[in-house]
C-alpha cells in the first residue's frame, strides 16, 4: 500500500520522482524518524549510526482506522495465520477491512478498485 505519507510529510526529504529519491540531509533526524514511523507500508526504515541508540527498535503499538482504507497497526506484531503459520511484522502493518484482498489478512490495495466504504 502506497500512501505518500512520507512525500506529503517531508517533501524536501522524500522526492519519489527523483533519483536518489531520499535527501537525508534535507531535514533533522527526529523529523525523518517520525515520518518513517508513520509509513503504512513499512517500506521505509532507519537505523542509528550510534550502536547504543535503540530508537529504531522502540515502537509504540498503535491502531489507526482510516476512512475507506485498511486498518493500520504500528509496532511489532506477532501474527498467527489461519493455517498456524507465524510471522513477525515490524513497524507498520496494513490489515484488510474490505474483505477483497488477495493477500489476507493484509491489504493489497483492492479496496480502491472495489470502492470500499467503511
Amino acid at each position: 500500500m502506497h500512501s505518500a505519507i512520507c512525500a506529503k510529510g517531508l517533501p524536501q526529504v522524500f522526492q519519489p520522482r527523483e533519483r536518489p529519491w531520499i535527501k537525508i540531509d534535507a531535514a533533522k533526524t527526529d523529523a525523518i524518524i517520525e515520518t518513517v514511523k508513520k509509513c503504512p507500508s513499512g517500506v521505509l526504515s532507519f537505523y542509528m549510526n550510534n550502536e547504543k541508540d535503540k530508537t529504531a527498535e522502540v515502537l509504540e503499538t498503535k491502531v489507526e482506522v482510516l476512512q475507506n482504507d485498511p486498518l493500520l497497526v504500528y509496532g511489532t506484531l506477532h501474527v498467527t495465520h489461519k493455517d498456524g503459520r507465524k510471522e513477525i511484522k515490524n513497524k507498520t502493518t496494513t490489515f484488510c477491512r474490505c474483505g477483497t484482498s488477495n493477500n489476507k489478512p493484509y491489504c493489497d490495495g483492492t479496496h480502491t478498485k472495489e470502492q470500499f466504504m467503511g
